[in-house]
């Protein structure tokens, strides 16, 4: 048994000062913990190498890849604790083999990724970009020809109705608008309970008036909206993603806003981030755009963080912490060695 609980924090927490960039994210909680101790990595890049890794039971990270390189043969790791609930830029197989729990915090993201999907909504609707800059361009006699759409019996088509997307319906609900749903791992059943309409993606792509992507991206949703799905949109349409930039054929998402076949877009991510100041998606008067920071609020980082410190101190104590991605690696004898040495 190791003399104390060693939790690592990957380096882009740091600011250039050495102060952590995000505010309060409940480091608290570890510090309070006699048996814990926590220490900032050292820069190493866009993947955690394994000589760094492996002298960790557990570490908090925020950018860089957790790879097979990364977990292989790092006997003392239990626990990699993913700061969101993105974890593509971590190889689940390679954790699952070497004993090592993966956790993420869809308790912290649930209600600011939803109300970031309601700033777009709203900004998109009352056509917020194109007022500001006439304002500042002193052109108020054209006000008439930035007219807004009002939400009230139109229809949200939501792509997923996960933790993310059961928060926008619960948080648009208000507003009287039609929520209409496409997510193949949910019924019918548990839909309409939470209020939304469960339909086909070309159905939901066809009837929608805004069609907000809120899905994890997976091998099976790449490019789901590519350039035959984004023809079904109304000409009308707007399309916000605030989940992963991959599930849009970005491409084809350009030449549609370019040709104006959609009314427009807010998107706070991309195909690859991040993205070049010369894409011509940037140059289109039709796009709200934001650096995957939109839900970026001190509630958020607060919540994500505590949610991820708490995971950090069950498995300091020995027990299961929640939100755990591979749930195969629970029942493997290599990790329940490794969380009895904390008991």
């Amino acid at each position: 048994m190791h003399d104390s609980f060693r939790v690592g924090l990957t380096h882009d927490f740091l600011k250039p000062d050495g102060t952590v960039g995000f505010g309060d994210i409940g480091l608290d909680l570890l510090s309070g913990n006699p048996r814990v101790q926590y220490e900032f990595l050292p820069n190493v890049g866009g993947e955690l190498p394994s000589d760094v890794a492996r002298q960790f039971d557990a570490l908090l990270v925020l950018a860089p890849r957790i790879t097979a390189a990364t977990v292989d043969g790092c006997e003392r790791l239990a626990l990699v604790a993913r700061f969101g609930v993105g974890y593509d830029s971590v190889d689940v197989a390679a954790c699952t083999r070497n004993d090592v729990l993966l956790t993420i915090t869809p308790a912290g993201v649930r209600r600011p990724v939803a109300v970031s999907a309601l700033a777009l909504l709203l900004a998109l609707s009352h056509r917020l970009i194109a007022k500001d800059k006439m304002t500042r361009a002193g052109r108020w006699q054209e006000k008439l020809s930035e007219t807004g759409i009002g939400l009230t019996g139109r229809t949200l088509g939501l792509v997923g109705l996960g933790n993310i997307g059961r928060e926008i319906v619960r948080i648009v609900t208000p507003l009287e608008m039609r929520i209409v749903a496409f997510d193949p791992h949910v019924s019918e059943a548990a839909a309409s309970a939470v209020g939304a309409e469960l339909m086909s993606l070309d159905r939901l792509l066809e009837e929608s008036d805004f069609v907000c992507i809120c899905c994890a991206l997976t091998s099976d949703t790449h490019h789901l909206l590519n350039a035959s799905r984004l023809a079904k949109l109304k000409s009308t349409a707007f399309l916000i993603n605030v989940a992963r930039g991959p599930i849009i054929d970005q491409r084809a998402l350009t030449d549609v806003l370019t040709n104006r076949r959609i009314a427009g877009a807010a998107l706070d991510v991309f195909e690859k981030e991040p993205i070049d100041h010369h894409d011509p998606l940037l140059k289109l008067d039709n796009v709200i755009v934001s650096p995957h920071a939109i839900c970026w609020t001190d509630e958020m980082f607060r919540g994500i963080g505590q949610a991820a410190c708490r995971s950090i101190l069950d498995v300091a104590t020995g027990k299961m912490p929640q939100d755990v991605v591979n749930r195969d690696v629970m029942t493997q004898p290599g990790l329940l060695r490794k969380l009895a040495r904390f008991v």
